[in-house]
């Protein structure tokens, strides 16, 4: 018998040894191990509502309230159509987490997916994508944060933070202390455990579904019909630029597929809850897009990070709408960073359980059920790189980390199609292998629309990432050694 927290063992049939690079983790033995941990377990508490909450919660919010103000200025009015294109790529691969979501229920992700059927190098990069696309996503959040804090500010007592603490190095700052502080409330919230994270971050998901409709319902009467011509001002080229910026908002179902080892019903809730949101999210930030570039002029979005807010108070006349979005805002964007905070603690909670990342990020508190050292850690860690780093450099960061490993999941379902043809599943991609491979042809392609200075600054973090593989990874991998025991036998 187990003792709590011990893993299961590696229990499987003989195999002939194998390249370090290609040895595959189990399927069966991912999900014997659900919820084990270093001296504890995750808790099976969260309902498919509450899953959808967390993919609504680490999705909806970013690209309106923040990314908006970036990619309208290379799409122009066609930034809805940005938005779509966007879509459609997160949903061919949203198709793929949600068949591998409902077959392979764990907290790993993409990560633990490439692990079953390509193998632990591609696994290693898998994850380390993870890293960045998460820890990024969450340091680009919250510094927009702070952008529609200053706003609230400003309307409520009159008052705004000093560029000086307000605004990050480069941007005629020292540290934006605002992105700070709310990445550090969501870590206390998260040390709380799963099931009270979800509670909170559901009431802040409703306040922002409220707070955009409402941003439709009083920025539609601004719409001047001008504003759409020309529709297109930098051509194609713009339009799949704005959209490669845009993708970054759509990682929400990934954070949701995080879930797997603390959902009550993971193999049917998961698939559910990935497509749902994605459903929810990208018909709002189509409505909004439209209204906002309706209402707003394009070229007025240049160097804006709080355009909905500023829309609001051009319309009405009356600064109190203003005051009411940027309110909105402010609980909206928080969520973002606290729902895909939780996603990055429990991939490095996955990667822990399997060896090649230190011990403490799965330790988890016997009390809580949440891994408490891997929340500080992580936290502190995107904290800073809120506090120092511009927003638009980490938004590209984010977009490929993200395509990347999207890609990666496409692949994956093709490849356990073909080994485990007979493997139960609750969710099964529409006209396989076609959405697979459109999938991801999509991401490649987003990847390449990406400027050179994201490629170069991937190129350095995977550069980096090998090194503490093969430095730390490669050796101290749980399959590596178990091999070595079997050897010794």
């Amino acid at each position: 018998m187990l003792e709590t927290g011990q893993a299961p063992p590696l229990t499987s049939e003989p195999r002939k040894p194998v390249n370090p690079l290609l040895r595959r983790k189990p399927v069966e033995q991912m999900v014997a191990e659900g919820g084990q941990g270093e001296g504890g377990t995750l808790r099976r508490s969260l309902t498919m509502w509450q899953l959808t909450m967390i993919s609504i919660g680490a999705t909806l919010g970013t690209g309106i309230f923040v990314v908006l103000g970036e990619a309208a200025p290379k799409a122009g009015p066609a930034v809805t159509i940005s938005f779509v294109i966007a879509g459609l790529t997160a949903l061919f691969s949203a198709l793929s987490y949600a068949e591998l979501a409902g077959s392979v229920p764990v907290s790993g992700s993409s990560y633990s997916y490439s692990y079953a059927t390509m193998g632990e190098f591609i696994a290693w990069v898998c994850g380390w994508c993870l890293v960045l696309e998460y820890a990024v996503s969450v340091a680009a959040v919250a510094v927009g944060w702070g952008q529609y804090l200053n706003e609230l500010l400003d309307g409520t007592i009159g008052v705004t933070i000093p560029d000086a603490v307000s605004a990050p190095l480069g941007e005629g700052g020292f540290i934006n202390l605002p992105s700070l502080v709310v990445v550090l409330l969501a870590m206390v919230f998260l040390m709380r455990g799963a099931k009270e994270s979800a509670r909170i971050n559901t009431i802040m998901v409703a306040v922002k579904i409220v707070t955009l409709v409402l941003f439709i319902g009083i920025g539609v009467m601004g719409i001047k019909s001008g504003n759409y011509a020309p529709l297109a001002p930098l051509g194609i080229t713009g339009i799949s630029a704005a959209a490669s910026t845009l993708f970054f908002s759509y990682i929400g179902f990934d954070a949701a597929s995080t879930a797997g080892e603390e959902a009550k019903n993971p193999k049917k809730d998961l698939p559910r809850a990935i497509m749902l949101s994605l459903g929810i999210v990208t018909v709002l930030y189509c409505l909004v897009a439209f209204v906002a570039v309706g209402a707003l002029p394009w070229k007025d979005f240049e160097g804006t990070e709080a355009a909905l807010a500023q829309i609001m108070t051009n319309v009405t006349g009356d600064s109190f709408w203003g005051v009411v979005l940027a309110a909105g805002a402010v609980v909206a964007i928080a969520s973002v960073v606290f729902a895909v905070l939780y996603g990055q603690t429990r991939i490095l909670f996955a990667m822990s359980r399997d060896g090649l990342v230190p011990k403490v990020f799965a330790k988890v508190d016997e009390k809580t059920g949440a891994p408490r050292a891997n929340v500080v850690i992580v936290s502190l860690f995107c904290g800073a790189l809120a506090a120092f780093i511009p927003l638009g450099e980490l938004a590209n960061a984010t977009s490929i980390g993200t395509l990347f490993a999207f890609a990666l999941v496409n692949v994956a379902v093709v490849i356990l199609r073909r080994t485990k043809p007979d493997m139960p599943r609750t969710f099964k991609v529409a006209l396989f292998p076609v959405t697979p491979i459109l999938g991801f042809l999509a991401c490649g392609y987003m990847m390449y629309s990406l400027p050179t200075a994201t490629w170069i600054a991937f190129g350095v973090w995977m550069a980096f990432g090998l090194v503490v593989y093969f430095l730390y990874g490669i050796r101290r991998s749980r399959l590596a050694t178990a091999e070595v025991a079997t050897a010794e036998k």
